[in-house]
């Protein structure tokens, strides 16, 4: 017998986590089926835009076709998704080559189930119930999430900045460094502070360019 103390639970919607496994995936897209697997050994870009036919999407999709081949030499592919129907897509794709002469060479992601959508909380009620805000999820070639962006439906992404993260997290992987704020290829890089007081009282006399113990930079060597 129920009571009319009984708490009601309240089903939050569920959210990836950075560094952990990136939710996995079987979708019908522009380009036939593709899974998470698919992407083993590349980077991924998998991005959401709320719908179809719509200007600041249109402008998003017109601009990560421009930086695909940036993106391909950085071993990174890009996938869209919205919560349209695969003919919708198809459609918007053929008139993006129409009215603007740009092709789009990556897959978009026919969601009407919403469970990609849901599965990596790209749905916020907040903003709308059955369309996906513009969110962007970074995922490595071992299918690992390293970073995630959301955006209001009122203004569009900087392609430029994903292009700039990508390129920075692989620096840090092979290099085991950080990178500072609005770091570029080329820039100096930040090496990780001293994990002990010895490291520490050593760290001055290392040969890095350093402000402090805690806070110094080096040039990398990248191989000619």
């Amino acid at each position: 017998m129920s009571s009319t103390n009984e708490i009601t639970k309240i089903v939050q919607p569920t959210f990836p986590q950075l560094n952990k496994r990136a939710p996995e995936f079987k979708a019908r897209t522009t380009h036939g089926d593709k899974t998470l697997d698919d992407y083993s050994g590349k980077w991924l870009i998998l991005f959401s835009h709320p719908a179809d036919f719509t200007p600041v999407c249109t402008t998003e999709f017109m601009a990560f076709a421009k930086r695909a081949d940036e993106f391909k030499a950085l071993n990174t592919e890009l996938l869209g998704l919205s919560i349209d129907s695969h003919h919708s897509h198809l459609a918007w794709v053929r008139n993006i080559k129409e009215n603007f002469d740009v092709d789009i060479p990556f897959p978009i992601i026919a969601d009407l189930d919403m469970k990609v959508a849901n599965s990596y909380g790209m749905i916020h009620p907040g903003a709308a119930d059955t369309s996906a805000v513009r969110a962007t999820f970074i995922i490595d070639d071992k299918g690992i999430l390293r970073a995630m962006v959301y955006y209001p439906m009122s203004n569009g992404r900087s392609i430029d900045e994903f292009v700039r993260l990508v390129s920075a997290l692989q620096t840090s992987d092979a290099h085991s460094v950080a990178t500072p704020e609005g770091w570029q290829p080329g820039d100096k890089v930040i090496v990780p502070p001293p994990a002990t007081a010895e490291e520490a009282e050593a760290r001055m006399s290392q040969g890095y360019e350093c402000v402090d113990w805690y806070f110094c930079k080096k040039e990398l060597k990248l191989a000619s």
